[in-house]
């Protein structure tokens, strides 16, 4: 699948402004917010959250076709990065704008992602971190869980 990363991208610009994460899906009943960050304490699990926040129709398409859930618009400031981790479920990565410096590292190997219309199924499962080492690039990826 093709994704029109232009297309997206004017669909989400209409959305609230966020800091690092903006939730969207949600759990039907929920708070718009509630999955945001670490999922140790949460009362669901991943795959309930399925429900689209936004009308934002192209890009909840892609959502249903890829069977993402709990999905996040995800921001990295330059020189940002995340802790070394490991995550419940495997992730797909939308890449939306990036960089050449920005990378993931997952098992100890680099891997880069870019914003080409394609979307990358990252087994997040194993020890990972993302990284933005760019100077004035924010990174911007749709992530969502999937159980394939």
């Amino acid at each position: 699948m093709k994704i029109d990363i232009d297309k997206v991208i004017k669909e989400l610009s209409d959305l609230p402004d966020y800091e690092r994460q903006l939730m969207l899906q949600k759990v039907e009943g929920e708070s718009n917010e509630y999955g945001l960050g670490r999922f140790d304490n949460m009362k669901h699990s991943e795959t309930d959250f399925d429900t689209p926040i936004y009308d934002i129709p192209y890009t909840n398409s892609i959502l249903k076709d890829l069977g993402m859930f709990r999905t996040r618009l995800l921001k990295m400031n330059p020189y940002q990065c995340y802790s070394y981790h490991v995550d419940l479920s495997k992730r797909v990565h939308i890449p939306l704008i990036t960089h050449d410096h920005c990378f993931m590292v997952i098992d100890d190997e680099v891997h880069r992602y870019p914003a080409d219309g394609s979307h990358y199924l990252v087994d997040t499962t194993k020890r990972h971190t993302a990284i933005n080492a760019s100077n004035d690039v924010v990174r911007i990826h749709i992530v969502g869980c999937v159980t394939y």
